[in-house]
């Protein structure tokens, strides 16, 4: 006859009495669903977590969890967080021409969006105009066309700029331009500047590894994306002239450990650019943002975020000697993981785009975007947008997460994965720095031999069936998912085209000619070009035009590394 337990065999008081008491006989006569449990990145996770799992190194609570708003916010930038104001819900939204772009951006903001993202079509961003050969077939297609300053205004007529808490923009290695023709386009229409909240991308150097629509050599292209942070915090301390993207790192297939460990590193080539010119990190990069995937590993998502915060007040204290807590304060804009996202059973990703909202609210973010259920299909129908903005909705006033600060924080897990996060992110930055920072481990392929293993063992778990995807290989639908996809106008591209040759015959040329000269001349002086491209942009230059005359400044990157 088994012996009887009693109270006292139950009561623990350490993990270890507890593994030993409670957890070893339950193993003999049981075993677990899998042999290893781990996040989506592949970090152990342990059974249960205790006290002893996290507050490493002799650290006290306070010091390595401390309170919302303070140093090193990893809780929170602000004490109050949602209480006080939601995040910024802006939809990553744009196609065809301006007037189409403009038309999708009145009507969610008419739902309540307060604040949005121009997706550009990739010839706008990779510096090519509507009629250049290159462009064919692509105008309109990813997004709005924007040409020229002509475009700009049309995208933006009608709407109440300086109502909209942030309008952002996807531009890199044309991210000086499109600064430029915000400036312009604000000018003409008597908008007052320094009341909007401009949020430029301006990070090419993840273009090279995870994205493809770069133009310039790194190098170039670092210092053309650090002539808008100097600009912008000389004359639009209210923009945001840098966001540092991760998103597009971890949709290529990165960990949130290289999200994280690379969207910093490509940081600080352009801080550290920043700073050689003679300006405190204080001046300028409390401006600084941060864009980040939102993925559907709950705790591992959570903790990533707050990991980041840690993370950079950190780096800008100790690296950077900031005094500011300002500059300490890491703003994050999340978007949730398109690639995510799956064809089959479409509707699933209703579920798994709130599931990722929840987990960037729970991680404490300053806005999100919301992918759309149709995005594995083409950029999203007006419904399936409204859609996905109503679930950050919900979210907001319905799911109980925002009435306090850092819901997770103290959970035994959650400061477990935050604590390994943040120290593999700090020995992947020590071995960038070894490698000769960001710029020479995108020339020599670093970054990209990293993303494509990782990559390639995400693959191979959803093709052994180690990772499961609704809809994808488990639980299949005989019967297909029928829903409306979006499908691009035929004819913009054509009236595209022709409204250039228009702008061309108008415009006046021998001003054209005039400012495009002055910008080469200030390129090849190494001076900041916002002021000249400022000019240009006013003479109806057009992006190709533009970036044909810095082309044959700077050259033209082609990838040297093969493996």
């Amino acid at each position: 006859m088994s012996k009887e337990k009693t109270i006292s065999d139950a009561d623990v008081s350490s993990k270890a009495e507890w593994t030993e008491k409670i957890l070893a006989p339950h193993l003999e006569t049981e075993t677990e669903r899998r042999a290893e449990f781990t996040t989506s990145s592949g970090l152990p996770l342990e059974r249960v977590y205790a006290s002893e799992d996290c507050l490493s190194n002799g650290a006290s609570p306070g010091e390595k969890l401390g309170y919302p708003g303070a140093y090193p916010f990893t809780r929170g930038i602000t004490p109050t967080m949602y209480r006080s104001q939601f995040w910024v819900m802006g939809m990553y939204s744009g196609y065809g021409s301006a007037e189409e772009a403009n038309e999708r951006y009145r009507a969610l903001l008419d739902r309540g969006q307060t604040g949005f993202s121009v997706a550009l079509d990739l010839p706008t961003q990779c510096g090519y105009d509507a009629d250049h050969p290159l462009a064919a077939g692509e105008v309109g297609v990813t997004g709005v066309h924007i040409g020229s300053l002509a475009d700009m205004e049309r995208l933006f007529q009608d709407i109440p700029l300086e109502r909209v808490r942030q309008i952002r923009t996807t531009a890199n290695a044309i991210g000086p331009i499109i600064a430029a023709m915000y400036i312009a386009a604000f000018e003409k229409q008597g908008v007052n500047i320094r009341n909007t909240r401009m949020f430029i991308q301006n990070d090419v150097l993840k273009e090279y590894f995870a994205r493809g629509t770069y133009i310039f050599p790194p190098e170039a292209a670092v210092k053309l994306s650090s002539d808008v942070i100097e600009y912008c915090a000389h004359n639009l301390p209210e923009w945001t002239p840098l966001a540092m993207s991760g998103y597009h790192i971890r949709d290529r297939g990165s960990t949130a450990t290289q999200e994280l460990a690379f969207t910093f590193a490509n940081g600080l080539a352009y801080l550290d650019q920043v700073c050689r010119r003679g300006m405190h990190i204080d001046t300028f990069a409390p401006q600084i943002w941060t864009f980040l995937s939102a993925g559907i590993d709950v705790l591992e998502e959570v903790a990533k975020f707050r990991a980041a915060r840690r993370i950079w007040a950190r780096l800008m204290r100790e690296r950077y000697g900031a005094q500011n807590l300002e500059t300490m304060k890491l703003k994050i804009f999340a978007y949730t993981l398109g690639g995510n996202l799956v064809a089959q059973q479409p509707l699933n990703n209703i579920a798994r785009v709130a599931i990722e909202t929840l987990a960037a609210v729970l991680g404490g973010v300053q806005t999100i975007a919301t992918s759309s259920y149709d995005e594995a299909y083409a950029i999203p129908t007006e419904e399936a947008a409204t859609i996905a903005l109503r679930t950050q909705q919900i979210v907001a006033h319905e799911a109980g997460v925002c009435g306090t600060v850092d819901a997770l924080g103290g959970s035994y897990a959650i400061e477990a994965l935050t604590e390994t996060i943040e120290a593999d992110v700090f020995n992947y930055l020590d071995k960038i720095e070894a490698l000769g920072g960001a710029v020479r481990c995108i020339e020599e392929g670093f970054y990209d031999r990293e993303l494509s293993e990782a990559a390639y063992r995400y693959q191979r778990q959803i093709e052994t069936n180690d990772r499961i995807l609704v809809g994808l290989n488990a639980h299949k639908s005989e019967e297909e998912q029928k829903i409306p996809v979006f499908k691009a106008n035929p004819e913009t591209e054509q009236r595209q085209v022709e409204r250039l040759q228009a702008l061309r015959q108008q415009r006046d040329s021998a001003l054209v000619a005039k400012t495009l000269a002055d910008l080469a001349d200030q390129a090849r002086a190494n001076e900041n070009v916002l002021p000249a491209l400022i000019e240009t942009v006013k003479a109806y230059a057009t992006v190709g035009e533009i970036c044909d005359r810095l082309r044959a400044v700077y050259g033209v990157y082609e990838v040297s590394h093969v493996f």
